[in-house]
């Protein structure tokens, strides 16, 4: 399918609750669509045109090889025995290589797979769980990731399950007032062809849960409330690398989201940090040895059954849409970043979120709330990572990485 044509994914329904536009270029999700209360909302900031993506970089694509900043140069790399080399290629500044360089997964086609061209890094049993609905509600894509590539090492081959889950009724009773809308659920792997390479894929997605009401166009999200479970944040040079300290989240009031709202405490000239999760137990491991995948291999069953013993590791949330967001991830932390790139002169709105979709007519800076789950900034770089959370994949092992949105609603106060 051509690269900037969107493809449909919906929940089994006449008027589904949750839908999303996915394009191939960039593995973009161009709209993320809810009906509740007789409205429709599109929860996700963007251009109108899918052809915009390539000059609004960075908009609800996949990020890859690796997420965030690494410093440019040579870098050794050592995990389990397996030895490579990364050389790192400037594109942010002369001292930075962000989202994976210069040429990174957001600006490439992915290819949609199929019966006839099937998922290989998914079992038979994971895909199983989605094969008897008569419905769009799922889609596998590939990308073939070279040797060297943007200067990382060995050949990637990555597969993204992108999946829309109805709500059970027993989530639906559980919430009381609360509606559960359904959920969208990211899985994310990867394997290496030889030694070892750096992988840290994310959705570089921003929302605005209020962006398609019409009492308030162009709206920012200072009025959003967010939850993070996190106990600091990784402190940042000049050039926004990573230090190799932190920040207790105790010790800056700004940065302790326990539901306050976005606007509050807000510093200048606004949110970019990476937060590190409290400790806490993981039930989905995010690599495994590749010599236990077979046909019964199933890490998706733990993904797409909802927990009742553990919270979300972020929450976002309107009173004014009455729309929110609980995210579970088996990643360590979120980078929280509040658009303050944006440039309206530049950018293009949608029209739903009250733009005329050309380009001088985009939002502000503030106007939306990114939420990338992933693991540590150049996580290879700590000492104190080795041959553990060094965000690096050896040749014997799968990468397992996803995010789960479940979407829920309540009514808002008259």
């Amino acid at each position: 399918m051509a690269e900037f044509t969107p493809l449909l994914l919906t929940l089994p329904s006449f008027t589904p609750s949750l839908a999303v536009e996915v394009l191939p270029h960039g593995l973009t999700i161009h709209r993320f669509i809810i009906q509740a209360d007789g409205r429709t909302h599109d929860i996700v900031v963007g251009p109108e045109a899918p052809e915009d993506h390539t000059t609004q970089k960075y908009t609800n694509t996949i990020i890859g090889r690796y997420a965030n900043r690494v410093p440019t140069g040579t870098h050794k790399l050592q995990r389990n025995g397996y030895e490579g080399v990364l050389v790192a290629q400037a594109n942010e500044s002369a001292r930075v290589s962000l989202h994976g360089g210069p040429i990174g997964f957001d600006s490439l086609p992915w290819t949609l797979l199929s019966a006839d061209m099937p998922p290989t890094l998914f079992s038979k049993a994971e895909l199983g769980h989605f094969s008897g609905e008569e419905n769009n509600s799922h889609a596998v894509f590939r990308l073939v990731s070279p040797d060297r590539d943007q200067g990382y090492p060995g050949e990637l081959t990555v597969e993204v399950l992108i999946a829309l889950l109805a709500p059970s009724e027993s989530q639906v009773a559980e919430a009381g007032k609360e509606l559960n809308l359904g959920s969208l659920v990211y899985v994310y792997r990867a394997k290496v062809n030889k030694d070892v390479t750096p992988v840290n894929l994310t959705q570089h997605w921003g929302f605005n849960l209020d962006a398609s009401m019409k009492e308030r166009p162009g709206s920012d999200v200072k009025n959003h409330y967010l939850t993070l479970k996190a106990d600091r944040i990784v402190h940042r040079d000049s050039d926004s690398l990573h230090s190799g300290n932190y920040i207790s989240v105790a010790s800056a009031p700004e940065h302790n989201h326990s539901g306050k709202k976005i606007g509050d405490k807000y510093p200048e000239p606004g949110y970019d940090d990476f937060y590190v999760f409290e400790s806490r137990p993981i039930d989905v491991p995010k690599r495994v040895p590749i010599s236990t995948f077979s046909d019964d291999f199933d890490l998706v069953k733990g993904i797409i059954t909802p927990s009742n013993v553990h919270s979300p590791v972020a929450l976002l949330s309107s009173e004014i849409s009455g729309l929110s967001l609980a995210f579970d991830t088996n990643q360590s932390g979120v980078m929280f970043y509040t658009n303050i790139g944006a440039a309206p002169e530049r950018d293009a709105r949608k029209k739903i979120h009250g733009g005329s979709g050309l380009k001088g007519d985009g939002l502000a800076p503030g106007t939306a709330a990114f939420l990338e789950f992933h693991d540590v900034l150049s996580a290879f770089l700590e000492p104190s990572n080795k041959d553990g959370e060094d965000g690096l994949l050896t040749q014997d092992e799968l990468y397992n990485n996803y995010v789960r949105c479940d979407v829920r609603f309540k009514a808002p106060a008259k």
